[in-house]
C-alpha cells in the first residue's frame, strides 16, 4: 500500500499534513489530516483568577485574538453574574466587526486568493501573495489596506490590535471619544466600499470561473451550528442554532451545549471530533456521516434567517436564490466570507451612529463567587465556547474550550477524503491535484493554533526511524 503525505499544508493557520492512503490498484483507501501541534491554555488556565482569562486566552493565537478575548470576557460576566452596560456591549461588538473585516480579508485574498487568481494548477512557487501582487497589484493594494483599517479600528477601540485587554469582566474599560468616533467612521465608510468592491469583484471574476471546481471538490453533505439572535445574523451574541442537513433545526441558549454536543477522539490527532449527540454515535463516513455538523462562514449564512443589514441580505437572497438553503458545497465558504465582510462593515456604521456608542457608562463592578459561566461568539472560523468554572474566590478549577476549526474538524476530514477520492485514480497525481485536496482544508480557514488539546494528560511522541533510503523501518511511540 503506497501512502502519500502532504507536509505542511499551506497558507493555513498552524501546522498538519494530510496522509493519503492508495490500494494495490492506486485509488484512495482513507485519508486522515493530522494535526502535529498542541495548545494546553485549558490547563493553563486553571488555578487562575477568573478574570485574568480574557488576557491570557487571547494569546492562544496572534490572529484571532479578538475571538478568544471576547468569548472569555462573556464567559466571566456569566461566572461574576453581571449585566454588563449596553454600551459596552456595542463596544466589543464594533471592535469584533473590524477583527472580521481583517481576518475574512486576510483569508480570501492571501490564504485562498492565489488559487484563484493564479489558478489552483499554477506552480506552487507563483501561487502565494507575492504572485497576487505581482498579477494584480491594484487590488493588492486595496487588500492590505482594508487589512490595516480593519486592525487599526480594533487599536483605536482598545488600545492594541493584538492580544487586546481592553474587554473586562462587568464591561468594557475605556469609554469611545467623539474624536474616536469620527475616526473610526471614516474608517467604516472605507471599508464598505472594499467590501461592496470584493463581492463585486468575486462575482464576475472569480467564481464563474471556478463554478465547476465549487460544485465538484470536497463536496459533502452535513449539519451546520451557528448564532443567530431572533432568527438574524450575530456574531457577537444570542442563541445557537443547530441545521440538520435537510434543513430543520433548533435553537439553544450556550450554556446548554453540553445537552447537544459531545467530543469523539482519536489517537492520530490532537483535536477533538464534536458531534451532535441527538443524531447517534458519531460517524465520519462518507456515504452516512452520523452526527457531523459545520461551523463557520458558510454555517452562518445556512442557518440565519436573514441579515439586519440590508447591503448583505440582498447578497444573502442572491445567494440562496443560487445554491439554495442549507447551501452544501464546501468551496462556498469562501463566497459566504464575502457577505459577511459586507455586513460587518455596514455593522460597523450602525454602531457608530448610534447616540449610545460614547457614553461613559461601559463597566459594572463585580464580586469573586462560586459559579458556572460558559460564554460564546461566532469567530471568523466557527463557533467558538468558554466554559469556565469558580470557586468562592473566583479561581478557576475547571475550564473547556471548543473553537470553531475543532467544530469542523470532522468535515475536513470527510472533505479531504472526497477531494482525494475524486481527484487520484490508479496512482497519477500530482502537484496540482494535490493543491486541490489542500484547497478542501483552506476552505474551512482552520486555525489549528486555536484548535489543539491534551487529550488524556500526556504529550503523545511518535518517532518514524527511516533508512538511508528513507524508508520506515521503526516507529515509536510514548
Amino acid at each position: 500500500m503506497k501512502q502519500i503525505v502532504i507536509q505542511p499544508v499551506t497558507r493555513i493557520e498552524g501546522h498538519a499534513k494530510v496522509t493519503i492512503q492508495l490500494d494495490d490498484q492506486g485509488n484512495v483507501a482513507d485519508t486522515r489530516v493530522n494535526v502535529v501541534e498542541l495548545r494546553g491554555f485549558e490547563q493553563f488556565a486553571i488555578g487562575r483568577p477568573v478574570e485574568e482569562l480574557p488576557r491570557i486566552v487571547c494569546r492562544i493565537c496572534g490572529v484571532c485574538p479578538w475571538a478568544h478575548h471576547l468569548a472569555s470576557s462573556k464567559a466571566c460576566d456569566a461566572v461574576f453574574g453581571v449585566d454588563i452596560p449596553p454600551v459596552a456591549k456595542k463596544l466589543r461588538e464594533l471592535a469584533y466587526m473590524g477583527h472580521f473585516i481583517h481576518s475574512h480579508t486576510l483569508h480570501f485574498f492571501i490564504l485562498s486568493g492565489p488559487d484563484f487568481v493564479m489558478g489552483p494548477d499554477a506552480d506552487y512557487s507563483v501561487r502565494n501573495v507575492i504572485g497576487i501582487i505581482q498579477k494584480v497589484p491594484d487590488i493588492a493594494k486595496r487588500v492590505v489596506q482594508a487589512r490595516y483599517l480593519g486592525q487599526m479600528m480594533t487599536q483605536t477601540l482598545g488600545g492594541k490590535a493584538i492580544h487586546p485587554d481592553v474587554s473586562v469582566p462587568g464591561g468594557w474599560s475605556k469609554p469611545l471619544t467623539e474624536i474616536e468616533r469620527d475616526q473610526l467612521k471614516e474608517m467604516a465608510k472605507e471599508c464598505l466600499d472594499f467590501a461592496t468592491f470584493a463581492i463585486d469583484f468575486a462575482k464576475k471574476e472569480i467564481f464563474p470561473k471556478y463554478l465547476d471546481v465549487v460544485k465538484s471538490l470536497a463536496a459533502i453533505e452535513t449539519g451546520f451550528l451557528g448564532t443567530v439572535k431572533n432568527g438574524e445574523l450575530n456574531l457577537y451574541d444570542g442563541d445557537l442554532r443547530m441545521m440538520t442537513p435537510d434543513g430543520k433545526y433548533e435553537d439553544f441558549p450556550v450554556e446548554r451545549y453540553l445537552d447537544y454536543i459531545s467530543e469523539h477522539v482519536e489517537p492520530w490527532s490532537y483535536l477533538k471530533f464534536p458531534y451532535y449527540k441527538k443524531m447517534g454515535q458519531f460517524s465520519m463516513d462518507l456515504d452516512h456521516p452520523v452526527g457531523i455538523y459545520r461551523t463557520n462562514a458558510l454555517a452562518r449564512i445556512n442557518v440565519c434567517d436573514r441579515i439586519p443589514t440590508p447591503l448583505a441580505q440582498k447578497e444573502l437572497e442572491e445567494f440562496r436564490g443560487n445554491f439554495g438553503r442549507p447551501a452544501q458545497l464546501t468551496l462556498l465558504y469562501h463566497w459566504a466570507r464575502l457577505i459577511e465582510i459586507l455586513y460587518c462593515a455596514e455593522r460597523a456604521t450602525e454602531l457608530l451612529n448610534d447616540p449610545e456608542i460614547t457614553d461613559p457608562n461601559t463597566w459594572k463592578a463585580v464580586t469573586p463567587r462560586a459559579a458556572r459561566g460558559v460564554g460564546s461568539v461566532e469567530a471568523p472560523r466557527g463557533t467558538l465556547i468558554h466554559d469556565y468554572e469558580t470557586n468562592e474566590k473566583g479561581m478557576v478549577t475547571n475550564c473547556n474550550i471548543i473553537v470553531g476549526t475543532t467544530h469542523n474538524n470532522a468535515s475536513i476530514n470527510m472533505s479531504v477524503k472526497r477531494a482525494a477520492m475524486d481527484l487520484i485514480k490508479n496512482g497519477v497525481y500530482d502537484q496540482g491535484l494535490l493543491n486541490k485536496v489542500e484547497m478542501s482544508i483552506r476552505a474551512y480557514d482552520p486555525c489549528l493554533s486555536c484548535a489543539t488539546h491534551e487529550l488524556d494528560g500526556r504529550i503523545a511522541v511518535k518517532i518514524d526511524i527511516l533508512n538511508a533510503a528513507g524508508e520506515t523501518i521503526d516507529t515509536l511511540m510514548n
